[in-house]
């Protein structure tokens, strides 16, 4: 046998005799020793992190249920003032739709799977419910629709629901369509279904007429690379007998002409023969209906009416007046003659809106962002943000040789960061202790080895950079040197060489490769 081939015997017979010794002598520890032990909350504590869906109890709305985008469900029974998580020991952190009975509100349905379906969009497992205000939850099924628009209650009924299943991100599935129950839960009937890459964008239901529905089905696909929105199974679904039938609404009816997109929806609570619907198409508009959504005319077809579909795309309208319409974008916008006009009424809280809840007072406003929750008691004159929900989303995690070490991060919308993991003064560690070392969707962010006050820091769509917080630079150095157009994941590769620190590999759909740490490539 020749020294070749007895060390391509040898070294993997070693290799598995070590990795017993040490699985055993780790196995050993004492896990008594780390009974008392318990996780803390480090920071950042800037900001909160993306909201997906809001409810709160009409007859008391210092009861508020808040959806997390990854975060699970937080419940507070005083007006924001403290919260609780209270789906931790459920098998989703995404939530995508919130639905409290109000006739009972210790009824609570959770749909699992935001419906913001951007490249890192968690995955739900279906639907669940509460009926002790979220002590204790019923499994009720539909695993596989993985991500769950909105969810509809009969108010008259707490066994009717109606189901708005988007599917999956990333392929083709039956498990699409809308659901609906008359059981509470135990069986389920899909009642509207168009095909395996359309799935609920969103619905309403008449507030006098339970059996009333509009829907709006939503044909899209993503690919690592690109997202395609719109298609032949997109369009509106019309039903007066709670699903049994259905009318599909064209261009006879007012809606756009060609292929669609994404439909969001808004009823008047005060009026429900008036309703509005953004839809995105060639040309997206905003129509409204003032025959309980049979007939539809442009009001806005002004450009930029309807930014990102995919992401937003939603409406609302205020309890006692049809003519005030809220946006829910980027800024949170707000119409007072009936859509033809928005202006903006955010004011010192996040951007990228996905949520609102409106009191019937029309007065009181919760709305969530990729930053948290904020509440306003004067239709958005002046927001209150909420500092306590730790629901930030963390992309990467990294850590450092200093002393003490510092924590790496990158955060969703909300940049990069390197932050102590103690505080050697004493008396916790604060905000001011945390430092930016980048913008946009944060993700990978390491150390430079050679360097713990300068490293790399990654956002969106490929661009890298390299900070310095000795002198306070920071120079791009997303790879040029590609023969053909590199297409970047949303959250590219990045690996530091851990023999030559200069060294770096960054991943498009290839491998790029610089041994001056991104100066050239």
């Amino acid at each position: 046998m020749t020294q070749k081939s007895l060390s391509g015997v040898f070294l993997p017979l070693l290799n598995a005799i070590l990795l017993i010794f040490f699985s055993q002598l780790f196995g050993q520890a004492d896990s008594s020793l780390y009974r008392g032990m318990k996780a803390r909350n480090i920071g950042p504590a800037g900001m909160s992190g993306r909201v997906a869906a809001i409810d709160a109890v009409v007859s008391n709305p210092n009861i508020i249920y808040v959806g997390s985008a990854t975060g699970g469900v937080w419940k507070s029974v005083n007006g924001g003032t403290d919260w609780k998580p209270i789906f931790d020991r459920e098998p989703a952190s995404s939530i995508g739709a919130i639905a409290i009975y109000q006739a009972n509100p210790s009824i609570v349905w959770v749909g699992t799977g935001e419906s913001n379906i951007r490249n890192s969009a968690g995955v739900g497992r279906g639907v669940f419910k509460t009926l002790d205000g979220g002590k204790t939850w019923l499994n009720l099924g539909l695993a596989k629709t993985e991500t769950i628009s909105k969810i509809l209650l009969d108010p008259t009924n707490p066994d009717v629901a109606y189901v708005g299943a988007l599917g999956t991100n990333w392929g083709a599935t039956r498990e699409r369509g809308l659901y609906k129950t008359t059981d509470g839960g135990k069986t389920w009937k899909k009642i509207l279904y168009v095909n395996t890459e359309t799935g609920v964008g969103d619905m309403v239901m008449d507030p006098t007429n339970p059996n009333k529905l509009l829907v709006s089905m939503w044909q899209h696909h993503r690919w690592p690379w690109f997202f395609n929105s719109g298609g032949p199974g997109s369009g509106l679904y019309l039903t007066v007998d709670g699903g049994e039938h259905w009318k599909k609404l064209g261009t006879k009816d007012g809606l756009p002409e060609g292929e669609l997109g994404k439909i969001g929806l808004a009823i008047a609570p005060g009026r429900p023969n008036v309703l509005y619907a953004l839809v995105e198409a060639k040309k997206s508009v905003l129509l409204r209906s003032s025959n309980g959504g049979y007939k539809w005319k442009v009001v806005n077809k002004k450009k930029g009416v309807n930014p990102r579909p995919f992401y937003f795309n939603r409406l609302m309208v205020n309890p006692v007046n049809e003519n005030i319409v809220y946006k829910i974008e980027f800024n949170l916008r707000v119409s007072e003659d009936g859509g033809k006009t928005f202006k903006s009424i955010q004011q010192k809280i996040h951007v990228d809106n996905h949520a609102l809840w409106l009191h019937p007072n029309g007065e009181y406003m919760i709305a969530g962002n990729d930053g948290g929750i904020a509440i306003s008691h004067d239709r958005g004159s002046t927001w209150r943000f909420v500092t306590n929900l730790p629901l930030a989303q963390f992309y990467h995690l990294a850590v450092d040789n200093a002393i003490p070490y510092n924590v790496y991060g990158g955060l969703q919308d909300n940049g990069s960061w390197r932050g102590p993991s103690t505080s050697l003064a004493g008396g916790g560690i604060y905000n001011f202790a945390w430092q930016q070392v980048g913008d946009g969707d944060g993700f990978d962010t390491q150390q430079d080895p050679e360097n713990n006050n300068a490293g790399y820091s990654m956002s969106q769509d490929g661009w890298l950079g390299y900070y310095n917080l000795d002198d306070g630079s920071y120079r791009i150095i997303r790879p040029t040197e590609s023969d053909t157009k590199d297409r970047y994941n949303w959250n590219a590769a990045l690996a530091i060489d851990p023999f030559h620190p200069a060294t770096i590999y960054y991943g498009s759909q290839v491998v790029h490769k610089s041994t001056d740490k991104g100066k050239t490539w």
